[in-house]
Order: structure tokens, then C-alpha cells, then sequence
């Protein structure tokens, strides 16, 4: 019976990680160690007890460091890579028997059992003693193994611990949330101690002039008077003018030079006023640091977390982070987790005592649940953690930069206080968060504009080009227009004298009707009057033939003018009118005549 369940029983194999490679060891006596757990932790102290129940069945090294960070960082995050794959089945494939991977991560193991079907993988606690004790006697089991060399393992441990915590350390300068965790420490401590320093400088200088704290209330500008004025005796009105500075105002100013002169202080020693005067310039020192200092902290919180800045603003965000401990400690939290960060002791105490628990922490400070009446700063809490919330884990995770879903989300808080008030519907998330995924897309177009700007130039090029075109106009201008004074009376006589002397033609070809004579002695006789009363007309074929000796010397248009003149009087001898109404073209083309020639003397 003992011998079926031996054969029954699967054969244990352990996988150990470590610094210089993987190494897998083989158990021997299975079932003895499994009844009595007491004599296995006795025999791990001792090696040679113990190398009896464990024998080291296989060592790969790893070929590098690199290597060696990258496969503990996969160990770590309960990753199977390739080179885990690949070690198992050289050791574990040619096995025949039923066996059992032992690992120390359930993790690790569920990830063999993916890459690896044929693995079965299993973390109890005599399989953790096991590997306890190997990890106690690992250099003498790997001493003799072939790729072990000698000082390696030492030289491995310390390489790779020193690669893994760098590692994990690594992080973005430009998004180092511990630098605001500082910055809202030191801030928080530094008005603490400007108010004690403020009111130790106050009581100090009082007993030289109280009444000047009754004027000037304000830490850094009391600290700035005290300096400036020391033994109130030597205060007079032409200080005026220099205290208005450092006050701000002339009636302060006066009132204090005033408050001097009817002090009821005691007299103070110059050697008091030194120290006194020190103690304000640390004090105004102290002040403008606190100032630079939350001027840093305002842009880094911008850098770090823009989405949640703009939610709840650099001194809420601030302290919400220190409060977690970090950024991505913060994006992990849930919603009812952020509501109340900062009353973790109220928490308790109403948990304790069975009473209301807190509905906010350090959200009250934010702007939202101030304005909220006190029936809904719980629910206006609740959700404007739900904001932050989201507004965390996009800085944290996201790889955009943009501060828009924290801009959209203020809004939402606000259209939820307004809706408890007025009872306006607000706008769902799923459609807010729509809209800035669309402005952002917008965004990521947008820089096709530098091709615009790269286009501008092309187009200067091009308007420059018809100028250049332009002053070569000009040049063959200069003749045309000339040519068009000399050729403008010449192309209106012929064009207007030509239906007129074609018309003659034809009525003295063409017989006349009997109406025709009484109605053609009347128009033709102004005809005749005009031509005898005007004298121009003689000057006309002078100036036209002058005219058109010009044209023959200075350009070749002349040349093109009668044909194109012959076309016009063979285009209007083909459409001329029926010889009923050349009497009234005739009257037409006379008047124009006479206008010409009254415009020709001028």
C-alpha cells in the first residue's frame, strides 16, 4: 500500500529566484517531511539534515544585470517571462512523472500555470519552510554549479539590490510629488512660527511704543515700522513720506508720527533697539520666503497635479496629497476614502462612541462646501470627492497634461450647487467628459496651423509676383494709351459714319414710296443747314489724317484698325435695317456727328 501511494504521489519541485538566476530544486523525502513539519524546521538549521530532504536540480544564470533587473522586477509584479518560460521547460519538460511546482507567490504561480498548461503550481506552508531553508543554505547548493562562478553570488546580491531599489525610486523631475509634500510641511510650519515671532516682536517693541500695534496690525508691515522707526523720539513729520511707503496709506502715517509724540512707552536702550531691529529683518525674511515658497508650490502643483489644482485649488490639492503620502497613494484611494482625509480622529471617535460619523475632512476648506447650506455639505462633499477622485487618477495615470477635465469638473460642482438650490437638472459625466475629449481633439489639430504660417510666405511670393508684372504693364501701356488718344476719334467717326454713308447708298439705289418724299425733305434739310453752319467738318480729315500718319510711324495698331473697321461696316451692311427707318438712324447718327464736331474746336 505504501508503495501505490509513493507512486501515486506527485514529485515536488521548488523554484527559487535569486540574484545570479533561477534555481530549481527537487524534494526527496516528500511524504516524511509532510507528517512531521517539527522535524523539517529542526533540520533546516542544519545542512546536512536538510540537503537530505532538498537537492538542487537545476541553475540558470542570468547572462547580465540587465537581464537580472528585468526578470526580478517580472518576479516582483507576478509576471512568467520568456526566460522563466524557456528555464521550466528545460528542466521540467522531459520529466514523465506527475510533479508540482512549490512557489512562494500565488501570483507568480497563477502566471506559470497560464504560460505553462502543463505546470501545476502550489504555495502551502511546508513548501514555504522548504524554500526557507534553501534561501538560508543557497550558497552551498549553488557552489558547485557549472555557471556559478566564484564571488558571483556576493557581487550579483549587491549589483542587483542596489539596480532594483534605483529602480523602483525612478521617477519624473518634473513631477515629483514628494517636493510638494515638503513644501506644504514647511508651509504649514512656517505660519506657525511667523505668528509666534510676529507676537514676540509686538511684545518686545511694546514697551517702547505700544500704541503702534493699534495703527499697524499686520505681521510683515509692523515688523517693517518697527525697523524703520526704532527710538520713537527721533520720529518727526519728515519721516512722513517714507512711512507712506512702507504703510500704504498717508492717515497711517500720520497717525502713527502722532501716536509717537503722546506715547506712553518707556525709553528703550540703543543696544535693546539692535536686537530688536534683527529680530524684525528675520521676521520680514522669514515672510517673504513663506511667499516664494507658496509661489513654488503653486507652480508645481500646476506641474504635478493640473486636474486636481484646478478642482480645489494649490493649498486643498496640496494637503490632500501630503495627507496620502503621495500622488499615486491619493489616485488609489476611493471616493468615501478622500471625503473624510484629515478626520481619521472624529472617524474613530464616532465609530467608538456609536455617533454620527464625519462628512468631510479636508475638503471643507475647499470653496464648494463653504458655500453649500449646512443641510448639503454632506452631499456636496460626497461629490466633490468623487471629483478629486477622478481628477487623481487622471494626473496620475494619464500621459496629456492638460488641466481641462479638472476645469470641466469645477464646473459640474458648481451646476450641482446650483441644482440643490435651484433646482436646475446639471449635466451628466458621460456628456462632460464627451465634450473635453472633443476640445481636446480640437487641440491636437490645431498645430496644423504652423503650415499656414509656412504657407504665408507663398503667398507674398504670389502677391509680389503680379507686382512685378505690374510695372512691366506700364511700359506697354505707355504706347497703347498714347495709341488709344490717337485712335479714339478715328474708331467712333467710321463706326458712326459708316451706317450713315451706306444708308445714302441705298436710298439713292433704292426708289422711295410715296410717303417717303413728304416725311425725307424735313429731316434732311437740318442736315443740310448743319453741315453748311459748322465748319469743322473740314477740319476733320485733316486732324484724321494726321491722325493716321501718326499711327503708321509709331505703332502697327493702324495697320489692324481698317480690317477691323472693314469687318464692323460688312457686319453692318449684312444686319442694316429695311430703308423705311434709316430716317430715323440718320437723325441719330447726325446728332452724334454734331456733337463730335462741336467737341472737336474745344
Amino acid at each position: 500500500a505504501k508503495k501505490k501511494q509513493k507512486r501515486m504521489a506527485a514529485q515536488v519541485f521548488l523554484l527559487f529566484e535569486s540574484a545570479p538566476g533561477y534555481a530549481i530544486f527537487k524534494e526527496i523525502e516528500s511524504e516524511e517531511a509532510a507528517s512531521n513539519e517539527a522535524s523539517v524546521q529542526s533540520s533546516i538549521n542544519n545542512f546536512k539534515e536538510f540537503h537530505r530532504m532538498v537537492k538542487l536540480h537545476s541553475f540558470h544564470a542570468f547572462p547580465n544585470g540587465e537581464t537580472a533587473l528585468e526578470n526580478i522586477n517580472d518576479v516582483s509584479e507576478g509576471i512568467c517571462n520568456k526566460l522563466l518560460t524557456k528555464c521550466l521547460k528545460a528542466s521540467l519538460g522531459k520529466t514523465k512523472t506527475k510533479f508540482v511546482l512549490g512557489v512562494a507567490e500565488e501570483k507568480l504561480g497563477s502566471a506559470i500555470q497560464e504560460a505553462n498548461p502543463t505546470v501545476t503550481c502550489q504555495k502551502n506552508g511546508h513548501i514555504l519552510e522548504l524554500l526557507r531553508g534553501i534561501r538560508l543554505h543557497f550558497d552551498k547548493f549553488v557552489k558547485d554549479a557549472p555557471d556559478m562562478k566564484k564571488d558571483l553570488l556576493q557581487t550579483s546580491r549587491r549589483a542587483l539590490g542596489h539596480s532594483y531599489s534605483r529602480s523602483k525610486v525612478k521617477f519624473n523631475v518634473n513631477r515629483v510629488d514628494n517636493m510638494v509634500i515638503q513644501s506644504i510641511a514647511l508651509s504649514d510650519q512656517l505660519d506657525k512660527d511667523l505668528n509666534t515671532f510676529s507676537m514676540r516682536v509686538r511684545e518686545w517693541y511694546a514697551w517702547h511704543f505700544p500704541e503702534l500695534y493699534t495703527i499697524v496690525s499686520e505681521p510683515q508691515m509692523y515688523a517693517k515700522v518697527v525697523k524703520f522707526v526704532g527710538n520713537k523720539s527721533t520720529l518727526s513729520d519728515d519721516s512722513l513720506d517714507e512711512l507712506e511707503e512702507i504703510v500704504n496709506d498717508r492717515t497711517k502715517a500720520e497717525s502713527i508720527v502722532k501716536a509717537a509724540r503722546i506715547s506712553m512707552g518707556t525709553d528703550i536702550a540703543p543696544i535693546d533697539l539692535v536686537n530688536i531691529s534683527k529680530f524684525a529683518d528675520r521676521v520680514i525674511d522669514l515672510i517673504d520666503f513663506k511667499n516664494n515658497l507658496q509661489a513654488y508650490m503653486k507652480n508645481k502643483m500646476h506641474t504635478i497635479s493640473p486636474n486636481l489644482t484646478a478642482l480645489v485649488g494649490e493649498q486643498v490639492g496640496a494637503r490632500l496629497i501630503s495627507k496620502a503620502g503621495s500622488l499615486t497613494n491619493l489616485a488609489k484611494y476611493p471616493a468615501s476614502t478622500v471625503q473624510i482625509l484629515g478626520a481619521e480622529k472624529a472617524l474613530f471617535r464616532a465609530l467608538k462612541t456609536k455617533s454620527a460619523t464625519p462628512k468631510y475632512g479636508l475638503l471643507f476648506q475647499s470653496g464648494f462646501v463653504q458655500k453649500a447650506t449646512l443641510k448639503n455639505k454632506g452631499r456636496i462633499s460626497r461629490y466633490l470627492a468623487n471629483k478629486c477622485s477622478i481628477a487623481c487618477r487622471v494626473d496620475c495615470f494619464g500621459e496629456l497634461g492638460t488641466d481641462k477635465y479638472g476645469k470641466r469638473m469645477k464646473e459640474q460642482v458648481e451646476e450641482r450647487l446650483n441644482f440643490y438650490t435651484t433646482g436646475k437638472i446639471p449635466t451628466k459625466n458621460l456628456d462632460a467628459m464627451k465634450q473635453v475629449l472633443a476640445d481636446l481633439k480640437k487641440d491636437a489639430k490645431k498645430p496644423a496651423t504652423p503650415k499656414k504660417t509656412k504657407k504665408e510666405p507663398v503667398e507674398e511670393e504670389e502677391e509680389a509676383t503680379p507686382a512685378k508684372k505690374k510695372p512691366a504693364t506700364p511700359k506697354k501701356a505707355q504706347p497703347t494709351e498714347d495709341d488709344m488718344e490717337v485712335e479714339a476719334p478715328p474708331k467712333r467717326t467710321p463706326k458712326k459714319k459708316a451706317p450713315v454713308v451706306e444708308e445714302e447708298e441705298e436710298e439713292e439705289e433704292a426708289p422711295t414710296p410715296k410717303k417717303t418724299p413728304k416725311k425725307t425733305p424735313k429731316k434732311k434739310a437740318p442736315v443740310v443747314e448743319e453741315e453748311e453752319e459748322a465748319p469743322p467738318p473740314k477740319r476733320t480729315p485733316k486732324k484724321k489724317a494726321a491722325v493716321v500718319e501718326e499711327e503708321e510711324e509709331e505703332a502697327p495698331p493702324p495697320k489692324r484698325t481698317p480690317k477691323k473697321k472693314a469687318a464692323v461696316v460688312e457686319e453692318e451692311e449684312e444686319e442694316a435695317p429695311p430703308p423705311k427707318r434709316t430716317p430715323k438712324k440718320k437723325a441719330a447718327a447726325v446728332v452724334e456727328e454734331e456733337e463730335e464736331e462741336e467737341e472737336l474746336p474745344s
